[in-house]
């Protein structure tokens, strides 16, 4: 468990290092505010992309041989990345990490469904392995911005080299193969429409809250739908799929899903924005801005922690709903905060936090305990999509949002010459590597229509959290208890899949 934990804590890490590295890259690499975005998305759209194949080909090939794999190509990439020249090479090596990284995250997690399949240690272990999930995506900011100033941004990267040199020798001698003995082949035509549903709606996405419906999106969103039909239907049609559809026909499978889902939307946008706030608003360093997340993390720990022990005692429905309503608190905090409020907006992220702790934790451990122990690498790479999709879109949609009021709020001086006028109405970071060039209160204009624009998006995502809050109450509430779901092999009941213990329809 506790060598597992390593990779765990990398993907956390590669997650949210970026945010505070991000304003010494972008001084040094000069991106378009298109270009940031790509760096920050393209590790998470990739890795949702590929985590159903690579849950599968785990299944298949061996947990074991694909986390070796995975985290030696996870390490040399990261070195690449760490001395990228452009930020074109740099987007290329987020996109490798991503698929390196999709190797990681189901390995991991179903190597501990086939290590505890006691209910209540299952749920226990995977607390664990979100607590130490959420302790790298903690611990991103403060090392990232410990490098940045010690180093260049690129050190941050380096950190994966040490973590997998201690998981690729420990490894074989600790952890234990599995893999499905009656595991057919990976059809590849599968792989290629899972690929093809996704990426061109994410590239939709992207395209439409940045610069509203065109042509190429409404392309791909044609695409990627006509794509996830075919998909769908060929997975009902195999005999062996890469992707057990049948899973969906349980209500509670699919609402955990889709919990997690909206949870990780605002948690990954919020994350991206209260970083830059504290940087680029109230001009933090990018340590101190790190010591700022500290709180959250603590919150999170705690709720990661602490919701499986009460799921003991309390349904695990009314669990995920409650800290998902006391996470509201979070967004309200962050949709009235103004200039000089770095209190407010780190405690109103500490809020947000805490409800993710507790839907990670939990909601996790309702999909994965839905599957068979063959099938285990497929829901826990079902759960993981949703997860790292959630955070990219979360990034891709309120940021964007936050750059349309932003640049909506903003009144460009007319005697600042072209060149600095572009840069001041593309984003707040590109006005802040300005602004000695800036006329004096420009700069203030700026940071308050950034945050402006975090408001705004705190309301949107404040609300998307409610919906998730009505679901967890309505749909999760007969869920069991763990202390009453003690039965090992309780998902593997032969008349339809089981949520803890619960059969379908039940």
């Amino acid at each position: 468990m506790a060598l597992l934990a390593l990779p765990t804590f990398l993907l956390g890490l590669d997650a949210t290092v970026l945010y505070l590295v991000l304003p010494a890259m972008v001084a040094e690499l000069a991106p378009s505010a298109t270009e940031v975005l790509w760096i920050m998305d393209a590790y998470g759209f990739l890795l949702a992309g590929l985590l159903v194949t690579m849950g599968t080909l785990g299944d298949r090939v061996g947990r074991r041989r694909l986390l070796m794999i995975g985290i030696s190509a996870f390490a040399a990439v990261s070195v690449f990345a760490a001395f990228a020249p452009s930020a074109e090479l740099l987007i290329a090596a987020r996109a490798l990490l991503g698929i390196a990284g999709a190797t990681l995250m189901p390995s991991t997690l179903s190597l501990i469904s086939s290590m505890f399949p006691d209910p209540r240690q299952r749920a226990a272990a995977i607390g664990i392995w979100v607590t130490m999930f959420a302790g790298g995506m903690a611990a991103g900011p403060i090392v990232g911005g410990v490098l940045v100033d010690s180093f260049w941004w690129g050190a941050a990267f380096l950190l994966a080299a040490p973590i997998a040199l201690i998981v690729l020798v420990l490894g074989r001698a600790v952890l234990p193969e599995y893999r499905d003995p009656s595991g057919g082949r990976i059809d590849l035509t599968s792989v290629v429409l899972s690929l093809a549903a996704i990426l061109p709606i994410v590239y939709a996405i992207k395209h439409i809250a940045g610069y509203g419906l065109a042509a190429s999106a409404t392309v791909g969103i044609v695409v990627g739908g006509v794509a996830g039909a075919a998909f769908w239907r060929r997975q009902r049609r195999l005999a062996d799929p890469l992707l057990d559809v049948t899973l969906f026909r349980n209500k509670a499978f699919s609402v955990a899903l889709a919990v997690l889902l909206i949870g990780l939307v605002g948690v990954g946008g919020s994350m991206y924005l209260v970083t830059q706030y504290l940087q680029l608003v109230e001009g933090l360093s990018p340590f101190v801005a790190g010591l700022w997340m500290g709180p959250p993390a603590i919150a999170m720990f705690i709720a990661a922690i602490g919701a499986p022990l009460l799921a003991r005692r309390i349904r695990p429905g009314h669990i995920m709903g409650g800290t998902l309503a006391i996470s509201l608190i979070g967004y309200l905090l962050l949709a009235t905060a103004g200039l000089n409020n770095e209190l407010a907006v780190a405690a109103g992220f500490a809020f947000v936090y805490l409800g993710l702790g507790a839907i990670a934790a939990l909601g996790t451990d309702i999909v994965v305990g839905a599957a068979p122990a063959t099938k285990s690498g497929s829901a826990a790479s079902l759960s993981e999509t949703v997860q790292e999709l959630g955070i990219a879109i979360g990034v891709a949609v309120l940021g964007s949002l936050t750059t349309a009021v932003y640049r909506s709020q903003l009144t460009t001086p007319d005697s600042l010459p072209a060149a600095e006028a572009t840069a001041l109405t593309d984003s707040i970071s590109s006005a802040a590597s300005i602004a000695d060039q800036l006329p004096e209160g420009a700069l203030i204009e700026a940071q308050q229509a950034f945050t402006t624009g975090m408001n705004v998006a705190a309301v949107v995502a404040g609300l998307a959290i409610a919906t998730a809050t009505v679901l967890c109450l309505a749909m999760l509430r007969h869920l069991p208890r763990l202390d009453q779901t003690h039965q090992p092999g309780h998902h593997q009941l032969n008349d339809g899949p089981t949520i803890l213990g619960v059969k379908e329809g039940t």
